[in-house]
């Protein structure tokens, strides 16, 4: 376990991998934690740094009241890559944690070596969206929404269970820290901006994703230049968990493309 106050608020991270290897940086979805990643860092190769962290409200890391911006989110996400001393790291980021990946290659290029953006996009819901999902919270708790969002989530009924892990994973959540987070992504536009991303970028969408549709993804995906799209089929909105070998594998031949080039 690793730890570092940041802005006042408390971070919790994690490396796993060869601390002297090249570094990967991964970056949670709404309502997850750093352990969403634990199927798929077995089944990348060996030689690699790889960094985690909860972001701001989730996991371990503390949750401040009020609404977070994504420039905070992002530095967070800075201050650990200071903390372990990377340079520059290879960013794999999935749905808030691919808004985060893609601020983080606009605001520091030199610091981001490639993207990986797996069920993203520039713009995710509108303000109204997040608005009405904040309040229904407020009002009910994280328990009162959860089915919807595992339907959106996963395609898998496995997966999706209703008594599994990470339905607990979700409503174990802290709710300021969930709330926190929906104010950054009612705010979070891109749009106008993601054109500027200059490292290679591989977009990853999911035939059966309810959070960000795969037009939605495929649309971000078009506006950079060097970004590579490709879809898996009958697959929801977190295909670490629900397909982690296959997300794994192509995070894979990123590397390789990147190390080649």
């Amino acid at each position: 376990m690793n730890w570092l106050s940041h802005n006042g608020v408390g971070l919790h991270w994690r490396r796993d991998g060869d601390p002297n290897g090249s570094a990967i940086l991964f970056l949670n979805s709404l309502g997850t934690d750093l352990r969403m990643w634990d199927a798929v860092l077995e089944s990348l190769p060996q030689g690699h740094s790889l960094l985690r962290l909860d972001t701001r409200g989730h996991g371990l890391s503390d949750a401040p009241a009020g609404a977070y911006s994504l420039e905070a989110l992002v530095e967070d996400a800075e201050a650990v890559l200071d903390q372990a001393g990377i340079n520059a790291a290879i960013v794999v980021g999935i749905s808030l944690g691919g808004m985060m990946a893609m601020s983080l290659a606009l605001k520091a290029k030199d610091r981001v070596r490639g993207l990986v953006l797996s069920n993203t996009a520039p713009r995710m819901g509108s303000r109204e969206m997040w608005s009405a999902r904040m309040a229904t919270i407020r009002e009910n708790g994280l328990e009162a929404i959860s089915d919807q969002i595992l339907d959106r989530w996963f395609a898998d009924p496995d997966v999706r269970c209703a008594n599994g892990p990470w339905r607990s994973m979700l409503c174990r959540t802290p709710v300021d820290g969930y709330l926190g987070c929906c104010g950054a992504l009612a705010t979070a536009d891109l749009t106008d901006r993601v054109a500027e991303i200059a490292c290679p970028t591989l977009v990853i969408g999911g035939s059966h994703d309810g959070a960000s549709p795969p037009d939605l993804v495929r649309s971000g995906a078009e506006r950079i230049a060097q970004a590579r799209y490709i879809e898996l089929d009958g697959i929801g909105h977190l295909p670490p968990i629900e397909a982690p070998r296959q997300f794994a594998d192509h995070v894979t031949s990123f590397l390789t493309e990147i190390a080649d080039d």
